[in-house]
């Protein structure tokens, strides 16, 4: 048996298509990995970022769980902050009242976006990421069986327990996650300074909960594979591309890939990306089989997160493929880490 295997997509929109085109393409993905046997297909919630079209969270949540069957759905993550936690319950409600046992909400205490979007978002910047903790409960509350006298209920959403998770890619979300009795994702495919020590920190302080009995923690991980190395290494450079772009205050579309990505940064943006993108695993079957094994080993993960952004959308299709075979390819001993 395997370790369970799940996707997390910004709907990218590759330069040159539209918002249009990345939504449907991440449906059409949804629909592959349901039948390569993804576990969870997750959406992030960003603002005024062209080159993502996954704002709208819970909707286009909605729209590829009517266009799948059996994977589980879900925020990886909703920005809490950005939202009253009763308007969350609703919408995540909504959807597991429409879509039973198979929708997860993932949250985030970050605004997913710059200071001046996240006003345009009515969010409080006085320090409203700092009631975290206590809209965690709120909404857990608004999940639970509606008690005698409550005045507030989430309709729907009261009395479907949908699972909550806690995102990090700090102490805090581990430590909050272990005091919850919560899973835990970290997002080691764009900030993997804290991995280690975090995922030490959840398990060693994990209480059980009446969501989950044991720890278990999500490792976020890039994962760009193809036939060859080479071919996986030139696919990459369009995220190399972004990720250095983000530096720059340059953002934009999924650019395509470069022959040659020295071209393309600085040294010191060289060094900077590599950094951030250190949880990254690029290569043919046998590369990324062998990368995948080294993460869980280290980390002792129990669900690996992978994401991959691919400009061309049959050889990002292609690259999940290679990547649900290389995990489950791995030997048990290392699987069940």
């Amino acid at each position: 048996m395997s370790i369970p295997y799940s996707i997390l997509d910004l709907s990218p929109i590759p330069q040159g298509f539209t918002a249009s085109d990345a939504l449907h393409n991440s449906r059409d993905l949804a629909q592959h990995a349901e039948r390569w046997g993804y576990t969870r297909y997750w959406l992030a919630e960003h603002h005024n970022m062209i080159g993502n079209a996954s704002s709208a969270t819970a909707v286009i949540i909605g729209y590829v769980a009517a266009g799948t069957k059996t994977i589980r759905v879900g925020s990886g993550g909703v920005m809490l902050p950005n939202h009253a936690p009763l308007v969350i319950a609703e919408q995540f409600g909504t959807l597991a009242a429409l879509f039973p046992d198979r929708i997860d909400l993932g949250l985030g205490r970050a605004p997913g976006t710059d200071q001046l979007t996240a006003r345009a978002l009515r969010r409080d910047l006085l320090g409203n990421s700092d009631q975290f903790p206590q809209d965690v409960q709120e909404l857990q509350h608004y999940f639970d069986d509606i008690q005698p006298g409550q005045a507030v209920k989430a309709i729907p959403g009261a009395g479907l327990h949908v699972p909550i998770w806690i995102l990090g890619s700090s102490m805090y979300g581990a430590q909050l996650a272990a005091h919850f009795g919560l899973p835990y994702a970290f997002a080691s495919h764009f900030a993997p300074d804290y991995l280690l020590q975090a995922m030490q920190a959840y398990k060693s302080l994990f209480k059980p909960s009446t969501q989950l009995a044991k720890s278990h923690a999500m490792v976020g991980v890039n994962v760009v594979a193809a036939d060859t190395d080479e071919q996986a290494q030139y696919l990459f450079t369009s995220h190399q591309q972004n990720a250095t772009r983000m530096r720059r205050n340059t953002r934009g579309q999924l650019p395509p890939p470069i022959d040659d990505i020295d071209t393309f940064w600085t040294p010191h943006e060289k060094a900077s990306v590599n950094e951030s993108l250190a949880c990254s695993v690029v290569g043919s079957l046998e590369t990324v089989q062998r990368g995948l094994e080294r993460l869980i080993e280290q980390t002792g993960a129990n669900e690996l997160m992978i994401a991959g952004q691919i400009f061309d959308h049959k050889a990002r299709l292609h690259s999940f493929e290679i990547a649900a075979q290389a995990v489950r390819n791995l030997e048990p001993a290392v699987a069940l880490a």
